[in-house]
Parts: C-alpha cells; sequence; structure tokens
C-alpha cells in the first residue's frame, strides 16, 4: 500500500466515485438517455442535481484537488447516494468535519476499572481492544480460546495481525472472509476518524502488503462497525464452536472496544467449559 493510498483527499475522491457508480438510476426513478452509459451507476451529473450542488463540484471533489465540502454539502452528497449512517461518518470523517453527535476519544491507555471488568466477565470469554484492535486486556477463557496466544509476543498481540498472519489461526473461523470484512469496515472507519495516527497507518499499510485477502477487501471501501453478531469458530482441541458476540463501547473511553463472547448453544457451551477446565 502506497502513501497515496492512505491521503483523506484521495480516499475522498475514491469513495464517492465508488459510492456513485454502485446506484442504479432506474431505482432512483431519473429518466433514461439517448446516449449510452459507458460506465455504472449514476453520472456526476445526476448526483450534482439529486444534491443541489454544481456538477464541476462533483467533479472536483472526484478528482481529490483537496477540497473541504462544508457540513451541509456532505450531508446532500449522502442523500443523494443513499450512504448508510456508518458511510455517513466516513464520508465526514474523510472531509474533516465529524457529524454532530459522534464522539472521538483517544485509545492511550486503559482504566484499571476496565481491566478489572475483563476479567470479571469470567467464565465468558472478553478481551478488550483500541481502535487500532490492539488486544490491551483479556481474560483467560479468551486467552484458552484463541489457539497460541501465549505464544503471540504482547506487542504482536492485535486482533487483526492474528487472523491474518498467526499461523495457528488461519482456519480458526469458519467464514474467515466476513470475519476480515467486518475488521477491516472497523479499520477504514477508524483511520477516517483518526488519519494521523500514524500507528494505525502503518498497520494498515502492513497488512496490506503481507495479506492479498486484506489488500482486495481493503479496496472495496466497506465502512461501519457491527457491534454483535454470531461466529463459528473451529479450535484445534474444542472442535467446533458456534458463538454470539456482543461489542461494547465504554463511555468515558469511546475508541475503545469490549468483546465478549458466549456460547449460542448447549453443545458449544459443554466445548467451552471443557476447554478452560483443561
Amino acid at each position: 500500500m502506497t502513501t497515496r493510498t492512505m491521503d483523506t483527499a484521495q480516499e475522498l475522491a475514491a469513495f464517492l466515485r465508488s459510492r456513485r457508480e454502485r446506484l442504479d438510476p432506474g431505482r432512483l426513478g431519473l429518466p433514461s438517455h439517448r446516449r449510452a452509459r459507458r460506465t455504472p451507476g449514476l453520472r456526476r451529473e445526476e448526483v450534482a442535481e439529486l444534491a443541489g450542488i454544481s456538477a464541476d463540484y462533483v467533479v472536483r471533489l472526484e478528482q481529490g484537488r483537496g477540497l473541504r465540502p462544508s457540513a451541509e454539502v456532505l450531508a446532500a452528497l449522502a442523500r443523494a447516494l443513499r450512504l448508510d449512517p456508518g458511510e455517513r461518518d466516513y464520508l465526514f470523517d474523510l472531509a474533516g468535519r465529524r457529524r454532530p453527535g459522534t464522539t472521538g476519544g483517544s485509545a492511550s491507555g486503559v482504566a484499571p476499572s476496565l481491566a478489572h471488568l475483563v476479567d470479571d466477565l469470567s467464565p465468558l470469554p472478553a478481551m478488550l481492544l483500541d481502535r487500532r484492535y490492539d488486544i490491551l486486556a483479556w481474560n483467560p477463557e479468551m486467552a484458552r480460546l484463541l489457539p497460541d496466544f501465549d505464544a503471540v509476543a504482547p506487542s504482536r498481540r492485535n486482533a487483526m495481525r492474528l487472523c491474518l498472519l498467526h499461523p495457528a489461526m488461519r482456519g480458526f473461523y469458519a467464514d474467515r472472509e466476513q470475519v476480515l470484512r467486518d475488521g477491516i469496515a472497523h479499520l477504514r472507519a477508524a483511520w477516517a476518524a483518526h488519519p494521523k495516527d500514524r500507528a494505525l497507518s502503518c498497520l494498515i499499510a502492513e497488512f496490506a502488503t503481507q495479506d492479498a485477502d486484506f489488500a482486495r477487501l481493503w479496496s472495496e471501501r466497506e465502512v461501519g462497525v457491527n457491534g454483535r453478531g454470531r461466529k463459528v469458530l473451529r479450535h484445534p482441541v474444542a472442535g467446533a464452536l458456534t458463538i454470539d458476540f456482543e461489542v461494547l463501547l465504554p463511555l468515558q473511553d469511546p475508541d475503545l472496544r469490549l468483546l465478549v463472547y458466549r456460547a449460542a448453544d448447549e453443545e458449544s457451551r459443554a466445548a467451552l467449559e471443557r476447554l478452560c477446565a483443561r
């Protein structure tokens, strides 16, 4: 990944193009034109008309000329492009105009009470992550659930790095593609909110350089945070496990994420208990 890839003006341009090209003119009730469409999606002129701004301004935005659109223009573009809430936040963050009501704290440290909470959640596997997916705290159940976790150097304990580059976890997730999609969507949103976080930028560049799947999915420009769901795990000792996960955000530390796992069925619960009793 080159430095240019991490430039917010160029990313804003690419994001606007990608969202314009995915829209179906027919579904938006736009009139048909005699001239055949050479590219998918809407034309820039159509986006400009829907947003109530000039076509020339849309062109300059999509060319990455370093413009700083106002919050009103961004809101109009978000409506015209049918962006979902996560995509709207991403658009505002790229333009340096975080929407009212959103927060952006610092992940500079972990309050002792949060670290204790992770322990107190036993026997549920739990861990605390920052915006880069660095694992800041974990309880014994989570350490046993993540294959070969104790062998990973503390400086390398990053949830995305484990998924991508830790050999013991290569087949850990039954749907690895979806796990990567969710993780990358979060990292992209985090990068837009914190473009000056050099550690985060370097981490993304490292992953894109070392893993082809990450590079491919990063280029799709999906954004958002998946706060709950279900995963099927393939543990080398416990076997197949189905777990439900929940992501909680501390009010005073909004850049941190508390991830909690729960067995989704009795068979998985029994397997977890056997694993943690070893």
